[in-house]
């Protein structure tokens, strides 16, 4: 096994909001840090994220934690774990606090306090009204929160491998993980990271789908690697379309901007969704509102020469408060919709957003996995934090501004969790086994040395659209089971793939082939789980599972409430049940109930 080896207490893979979090954990407690990262960390997704950060402050309505867990727990439609969501919610201010002293620079009410907007699907007093607990940073919150985050970093030494793509996780026979193979984009050196401890936090696989609000470095990277090792994968079905991509771009349009006061229009001119939600309306969760835009489309009142958009207004409001509160989206729409928000709605569509499944995790953001009958056995050495992690905090939808709050608590959490058992004993040294490496010199030297192979971008763009076309906003039965079908000839096709250009200097096809192998393994999870849930629940909404008086919203608690686990190995689903009892004896059980915004 020629290949070089680098040794350290702890690996991360992802620099984004939630490797970083974690990072700083084990570095200021004197831990030998090694990130990973595909590009600079300040460039990772989280720099995408605009509208804020949830945390019950109560800093200019009145708020408290029990409201968030409500709001979070029926945002799941009762498909999230209360043990976790009342973790991450009563852990809320206290990160949100400490980023704050790490140097973000949060918007600031008159009186000093951090700035909190409203957003969807969060409310007081248990869904009466809508109340304001997302801490922004104008539209920036991710991109101020990495710079902060990274700076925090480089004073802790934490040290950084930029540009190098984690290829596989490497474990012993007793399935401890030791590590992991990765690649240098630049020189195509292939090393071992061999660690005490491995945390994956590389973020989501949005770009399985055609369009997306995804960067393209979202390829389901950590996803594909445990998949590929024998771990399952959680509730990969969940997949939450925003309600407003810029229409024929994408580009997200952040949450923040019906936070500040946006309304949702048709052809008509129509307010729309005080029809579908009348209390929240244009506030409600992210399934409701983007299910309600597609059926205003679809029945005839879209917008445009092919009725295929409808309008985000904020004409009404001044142009004063447009610059202050939401400058980078104005900047958006004038760039990709030709439309300045000060004077013309901004057109938009529902766009695949946020992957609400992911690596089996635990509060303490340790990777768990089926073993001698526990469904809940921690994985050895092997951690998860932030959107490639499934705790499960949003179960079947996500609401806005939860994203950030999750890479915040449950990076940290994975963090303290490797310093603890750092502490205790529990983690050591494992000696590599001989074939460490050669899992993923196999995968490079067939993509290297295949002639007359099928081309990486043919491959994915034909994933991307049988994603789209069969597993989108609303499912249908026929659609779900040929989409099966046909993932599986893609994925058949992408073990075929030729890079054409094999230069060893900065070869762009090899890392789009490798990541192909990863959005391959989230693609066939994600349809084969979504064909086999016979109920609609949160993002997932078939046409043969309608709302009806037995099943609200389409769902079936009595068949249905639980997590699918997905093995690579024969496309195989498993279940577990879902933790409906809060972490607190004292805290009460969120109730089964009918979702009404």
């Amino acid at each position: 096994m020629n290949v070089a080896k680098r040794t350290f207490d702890a690996v991360i893979v992802g620099a984004g909001g939630a490797g970083l979090r974690a990072a700083l954990q084990l570095s200021e407690a004197g831990l030998k840090t090694a990130v990973l990262t595909k590009v600079f960390p300040t460039r990772s997704h989280t720099v995408a994220a605009q509208g804020g950060v949830a945390a019950s402050l109560g800093n200019t309505t009145e708020d408290n934690w029990h409201w968030h867990m409500y709001d979070t727990v029926k945002g799941s439609d009762w498909l999230g774990d209360q043990d976790s969501i009342e973790f991450m919610v009563k852990k809320a201010n206290e990160v949100v606090v400490e980023l704050e002293h790490y140097g973000m620079p949060f918007d600031r009410t008159d009186n000093g306090k951090i700035y909190q907007r409203p957003f969807g699907g969060h409310s007081m007093n248990y869904g009466q009204a809508p109340v304001m607990r997302s801490c922004a940073a104008a539209d920036r919150t991710g991109h101020a929160m990495l710079h902060a985050l990274y700076q925090r970093n480089v004073r802790a030494n934490t040290q950084f491998f930029v540009e190098w793509n984690a290829l596989d996780l490497i474990r012993n026979s007793a399935g401890d993980v030791l590590g992991v193979t990765a690649i240098e984009m630049e020189t195509g050196e292939v090393s071992i990271f061999h660690a005490k401890a491995t945390i994956f936090a590389t973020g989501g696989a949005g770009r399985i789908f055609y369009s997306s609000t995804n960067a393209f470095i979202n390829t389901g990277d950590g996803l594909g690697m445990a998949a590929r090792a024998g771990i399952p994968l959680e509730d990969m079905e969940f997949w939450q379309f925003h309600p407003t991509g810029v229409a024929g771009a994408g580009v997200l349009i952040t949450e923040g901007v019906r936070g500040e006061g946006g309304i949702l229009r048709n052809s008509s001119g129509e307010r729309f969704m005080e029809r579908y939600a009348p209390n929240l309306k244009d506030l409600a969760s992210r399934d409701v509102v983007s299910r309600s835009m597609v059926t205003e489309i679809n029945e005839g009142r879209g917008c445009g020469a092919d009725k295929d958009h409808v309008l985000l207004d904020i004409t009404h409001l001044s142009p004063e408060t447009i610059m202050k509160r939401l400058p980078g989206i104005r900047e958006i729409s004038i760039q990709f919709a030709g439309v300045d928000p000060i004077k013309a709605p901004i057109p938009v569509v529902p766009t695949a957003h946020y992957q609400m499944g992911g690596i089996p995790t635990n509060y303490k953001g340790q990777v768990i996995a089926p073993k001698d009958g526990n469904p809940n056995t921690p994985v050895v050495g092997f951690y998860a934090a932030g959107e490639c992690a499934c705790a499960s905090v949003h179960g079947a939808n996500r609401l806005g501004t939860n994203s950030l709050l999750d890479l915040l608590v449950f990076g940290k959490s994975a963090g303290e969790s490797v310093v603890e058992d750092f502490k205790s004993g529990n983690l050591t040294l494992k000696p590599l086994p001989d074939d460490a490496a050669d899992a993923s010199l196999a995968r490079i030297a067939r993509l290297e040395s295949q002639k007359s192979g099928t081309d990486v971008h043919e491959v994915r763009l034909t994933m991307q659209r049988t994603m789209q076309k069969h597993a989108g906003v609303f499912r249908f039965k026929d659609l779900l089971s040929e989409g099966v079908t046909r993932i599986l000839e893609v994925a058949e096709q992408s073990l075929h793939t030729e890079i054409a250009d094999k230069s060893k200097v900065w070869n762009t096809a090899r890392t789009e082939a490798l990541e192909l192998d990863n959005l391959i393994e989230v693609a066939k999870a994600t349809m084969v789980s979504a064909e086999a849930r016979k109920e609609s629940r949160g993002a997932h909404v078939r046409d043969d599972a309608p709302d009806t008086a037995e099943h609200p919203n389409g769902r079936d608690d009595q068949n249905w409430l639980k997590h699918t686990l997905w093995y690579r190995d024969g496309n195989r689903l498993d279940y577990k049940p879902v933790n409906l009892k809060p972490l607190s004896d004292d805290v009460e059980p969120i109730a089964l109930a009918k979702r009404t915004y």
